[in-house]
């Protein structure tokens, strides 16, 4: 199936039971691949560029722990579908972990509109992050959410850019409270470019 039309359906999904048996050798064989996927930006912000592997994993996974059977796998689709990249883009799940639930709500309490600043350097160009619009990020006061979902539309040139290994590829967030970037190492860009046409 080519990736623009990547999707994961029922006919995807193996029943609870056997998922359960094969849950840690597959969590396992996934291990390697998640690694790469997962960039660190800054001390408390964490990049896990997501693919049609790891979702598929996440909505077993839900369906095992949550015990809704069929009944709950429309819902599943419909939240992690969307974070499959289409073949022109690469998708995101953005996370500020920070254990301190004090310092947690402090850092999170100064960077509202973050989700607006997050971007990929490619070459000469800074790709804006697009955030998914399924619900606000930043509350009124201020404060931002842990998790954000994000987007990055890339352009055939870009993407020709992207596999030049001569060019330094670049994550980074340009909120003026939390300026930072991160570079993509070579085995990081070979995964990442998996998921273009």
């Amino acid at each position: 199936m080519p990736l623009a039309q990547r999707q994961i359906t029922p006919q995807d999904l193996i029943p609870d039971a056997e998922f359960a048996k094969v849950r840690k050798s597959w969590r396992a064989e996934l291990l390697p691949t998640k690694r790469l996927r997962r960039i660190e930006l800054g001390p408390c912000c964490t990049f896990y560029f997501e693919c049609y592997d790891t979702m598929l994993f996440q909505i077993q996974e839900m369906l095992l722990i949550e015990k809704g059977g069929a009944a709950q796998v429309p819902d599943e689709l419909a939240a992690y579908n969307p974070l499959i990249p289409n073949g022109a883009e690469l998708v995101a799940t953005v996370m500020f972990e920070i254990d301190d639930p004090v310092r947690r709500e402090q850092t999170l309490g100064r960077l509202g509109g973050v989700e607006d600043c997050f971007f990929l350097q490619v070459g000469a160009d800074k790709v804006m992050g697009v955030p998914e619009g399924d619900i606000e990020r930043t509350r009124e006061d201020g404060k931002t959410s842990s998790v954000h979902f994000l987007r990055f539309p890339l352009e055939p040139r870009h993407i020709a850019v992207f596999r030049d290994p001569a060019t330094q590829i670049l994550i980074g967030c340009g909120h003026e409270r939390y300026g930072h970037l991160a570079a993509l190492s070579p085995a990081s860009r070979a995964e990442l470019t998996r998921d273009f046409i």
